[in-house]
């Protein structure tokens, strides 16, 4: 071992001119790579100069010589000026076998996490493997790709593209100023919310919006009220920083706020107002009311996630909770993943002026800001009226889904099936009498079976206390309905009801189910 081998197949390179200087270098250089890494060139053997293998070779010694570069700037080959070069040796480490790739071995170590990397894993299930797409998705969060403003888009993204720029340095971690200020007169517009355009934080969707709220009010111990059932990803975003949710129940007008823990020391409280998720009550006035006393009383913040409240029903969009906050204890959240799409991965929040400093901080510190371009463009589509004019067509669009929903539910489904929270938003909970809770998981995976993804609802409830008595309830599903069409709607209630009448038969006039 250590007689330099030359790589015979990279003389006859010459017979095919069209592979150029490059492909003949890239040859020489694996070739001789392989040689060193599979340890048949003894470490500190001298490498022939690049002036003879090029000769042996027939090729150019510029060639040989960008191979060697290429081999000393990885490590593989050791040079100093006036010396030749020579082998450092295979990099591989012991137990690896020579001339094969490495594979990564299964530590037998125990990953060191932090408390709150522990505390995550505790609380999250493992993600699911990807599956098998069905034909008709009701996936609440999806919207149809039809419905994107693509000729409007294009236009604003060019013209930010075209848009002449001093630098490409990093933009403000608040946001892009055009777009705040367009945020600041669109919300006084469409949602009767007063802010300073000061007050606006852009983000990467209402999810990053949640994680700082998380990170810069909670911290482990503190407490947290929460909306029962709610959004799962907001409630497992607040308890990985170690604080302890505090459920409190909903009914068809939202949060039940006679039910808010007094003296708990509860440092904040999640609520969706204007159409609670996943349930679709809307707050009325006097429980909002006491929702912001409550607050005042227990100095606790309100995070408002106002997620889908430009898709109302029949009825102008309700104002949110923000909008008659005196006391500036409320953050708002708002999205763009309904109104355009989830992959744009913006949103925003209205902050009290007291919360600017630290949440302007935490974003810097997260991701430094939020995409440029994409915000300019944004900027242009609401200054010019067009954002208002894409949401008043879909908010039309999702009338008509709406409507082939509740038609689709009524015809193919069983008697008894209901559906609630149907006046505003893109999806709607529909209940099920004949389908036990513990049966949920078996429907969602026959309906998948049959080309229909529905969603269970229990998923959304926080886990009761030990010493809590079961409350029994009928299945619930989660059935979005905006990436769909109304054809494509009721032909997947269709097959849901088939597979329904599938599992169940009917005694003496009255469906037995067959459900376990």
């Amino acid at each position: 071992m250590g007689q330099f081998q030359p790589p015979a197949a990279a003389s006859r390179t010459r017979a095919n001119p069209a592979e150029g200087a490059g492909g003949v270098g890239r040859r020489i250089y694996d070739l001789l790579r392989s040689q060193i890494e599979e340890g048949r060139l003894a470490s500190g053997a001298r490498a022939p100069s690049t002036r003879a293998l090029a000769a042996e070779l027939g090729v150019s010694r510029t060639t040989v010589t960008a191979a060697y570069e290429q081999l000393a700037a990885e490590g593989f080959l050791l040079t100093s000026p006036g010396r030749a070069a020579r082998i450092a040796g295979p990099p591989r480490p012991a137990g690896v076998l020579r001339g094969r790739p490495a594979r990564m071995q299964a530590s037998s170590v125990a990953p060191r996490l932090s408390a709150f990397g522990e505390r995550l894993l505790a609380g999250s299930q493992p993600a699911p493997a990807p599956a098998e797409p069905v034909r008709f998705d009701f996936l609440y969060g999806a919207v149809a790709a039809r419905d994107f403003p693509v000729l409007p888009w294009r236009r604003a993204y060019q013209a930010a593209l075209l848009q002449g720029h001093a630098s490409l340095g990093y933009a403000p971690a608040e946001g892009e100023l055009a777009l705040r200020r367009a945020l600041q007169g669109y919300l006084g517009r469409a949602r009767g919310l007063a802010c300073d355009a000061d007050q606006v934080v852009v983000v990467h969707g209402s999810q990053q919006a949640i994680d700082l709220c998380a990170r810069l009010l909670l911290q482990a111990g503190d407490s947290f009220v929460f909306e029962d059932p709610g959004y799962l990803m907001a409630r497992r975003c607040f308890e990985a920083t170690g604080a302890q949710c505090l459920a409190v129940p909903v009914d068809a007008q939202g949060l039940q706020t006679d039910a808010l823990p007094r003296g708990a020391g509860a440092r904040l409280a999640y609520v969706t107002p204007s159409h609670q998720f996943p349930w679709g009550g809307v707050l009325p006035i006097h429980r909002r009311v006491a929702l912001l006393q409550w607050a005042q009383r227990e100095q606790a913040w309100i995070v408002e996630d106002d997620y889908d409240g430009e898709f109302r029903y029949g009825q102008r969009p309700i104002e949110p909770l923000q909008a008659i906050d005196t006391q500036g204890r409320v953050i708002y959240v708002g999205t763009f993943s309904k109104a355009l799409s989830p992959q744009l991965r913006l949103g925003y929040l209205v902050l009290p002026q007291c919360l600017v400093a630290a949440f302007r901080q935490a974003k810097r510190l997260t991701d430094r800001h939020a995409p440029v371009l994409e915000q300019r463009a944004l900027a242009t589509l609401i200054d010019s009226g067009a954002y208002e004019r894409h949401v008043r067509r879909v908010r039309r669009e999702n009338e008509r889904r709406r409507a082939a929903l509740l038609e689709a539910v009524a015809r193919h489904l069983p008697p008894g099936a209901t559906v609630s929270g149907s006046s505003a938003g893109l999806h709607v909970v529909l209940w099920l009498p004949d389908v036990p809770q513990a049966a949920e998981a078996a429907l969602v995976a026959a309906a998948r079976q049959a080309g229909v993804g529905v969603y269970p609802l229990s998923p959304l409830y926080a886990p009761p206390p030990a010493t809590a008595k079961a409350t029994a309830r009928p299945a619930g599903l989660v059935v979005g309905y905006a990436s769909l069409s109304p054809a494509q709607i009721d032909e997947g209630m269709r097959l849901l009801g088939a597979v329904m009448a599938g599992r169940g038969r009917w005694r003496g006039g009255r469906r037995r189910t067959t459900w376990r």
